[in-house]
């Protein structure tokens, strides 16, 4: 845990408790965008807590919680032990929080929506297709063994790199695709489909020609409702024996328990993952014991260039908020209330 209390600051309501959570390497306070914070009781806590009667007591007194992603999840059972809380400040898509419960009990969630790409994602994506085709931390794992040369990779360039969703990052990690010689095919939208195609790049005639045909399936979807579990066994049983799984998106967009059975059948048969259903991912996960799969720990968007453009704005919304007009409000109907600001 670290404490920072506030400092003198014009035009913004000083004093404000600030909790930020989850900051695994107490990297925040050391970006140029923590100056923003400065008017503000700043306390930062840099594990990981679950339990709701522990986060009870840590932020009991805090008016602002700024969450990293979706690292800590806000319920309503956590949300009426915290009676001072006002403001939730974040940034991307918020499966993790109560929206309504925090509108009924008047607490703020200011998140912006991403409006530009997520170069670090698109990068570890584009990382982890080199590392699974060319087997490159089993190679390492061997060479300091004293294994020299473990197997042969597979190479890149020629073959179909499949984008799931073309948005932000899946735009920019065609472009790597067309950068390796690879033909990009896209599934995704009608309207993301029709701009795909307008890029120059393929389309899928189907979803089932899309899992059946691609020898690299990047996916780049967001998690709602629609998408929740959309990348189903049967989709999985459709790829090839060679082919190649990438999710830096999230966990959620494939069915439950389905990337296992499939990695243990063969098809596809590598996957490189950066996405659990549980995070923390436990050491003991069966992931991690396969030699077919690679994982990393959600470190798509970890790089300092990244944090400081996106806690920039989560603290540009506190800011905001401070100054009694709050900004990317998800739950605007909160602002009705009496205390919404």
């Amino acid at each position: 845990m670290r404490r920072i209390p506030p400092s003198q600051f014009m035009g913004v309501r000083s004093g404000i408790t600030v909790s930020i959570l989850d900051d695994y390497f107490d990297t925040l306070h050391t970006l140029p965008c923590f100056a923003k914070l400065a008017p503000f009781d700043v306390t930062i806590w840099n594990d990981h807590v679950d339990d709701v009667d522990v986060l009870a007591e840590r932020l009991q007194d805090s008016e602002v919680v700024v969450l990293i992603r979706e690292r800590t999840k806000i319920q309503a059972p956590l949300l009426a032990r915290l009676p001072k809380l006002r403001l939730i400040s974040q940034r991307s898509v918020y499966p993790h929080i109560d929206i309504a419960a925090c509108t009924s009990r008047g607490v703020i969630v200011s998140s912006n929506q991403l409006s530009d790409a997520c170069y670090a994602a698109a990068e570890l994506t584009w990382a982890l297709v080199l590392a699974a085709v060319r087997q490159i931390p089993a190679q390492v794992e061997a060479l300091r063994r004293g294994t020299w040369q473990l197997g042969v990779g597979s190479t890149l360039r020629g073959k179909t790199l499949g984008i799931y969703g073309y948005g932000r990052i899946g735009k920019v990690v065609a472009g790597y695709g067309d950068a390796f010689g690879m033909d990009v095919c896209v599934w995704s939208g009608e309207r993301a489909r029709a701009q795909a195609a307008a890029d120059g790049y393929g389309v899928a005639a189907t979803k089932d020609s899309f899992f059946e045909e691609c020898d690299v399936i990047s996916l780049h979807l967001r998690l709602v409702d629609a998408t929740r579990g959309i990348v189903t066994a049967a989709d999985l049983a459709r790829m090839k024996p060679t082919s190649l799984l990438v999710n830096t998106s999230r966990a959620g967009l494939v069915a439950p328990g389905a990337l296992l059975d499939a990695v243990r059948a063969g098809r596809p048969g590598l996957a490189a993952v950066d996405v659990y259903d549980q995070e923390p991912l436990s050491p003991t996960d069966p992931l991690l014991t396969m030699p077919n799969v690679v994982c990393t720990p959600h470190i798509g968007y970890v790089t300092r260039d990244e944090y400081e453009k996106q806690f920039s704005d989560v603290f540009d919304q506190i800011l905001a908020y401070a100054a009694g007009t709050p900004l990317n409000v998800v739950n605007p109907d909160v602002l009705a209330r009496p205390n919404g600001v």
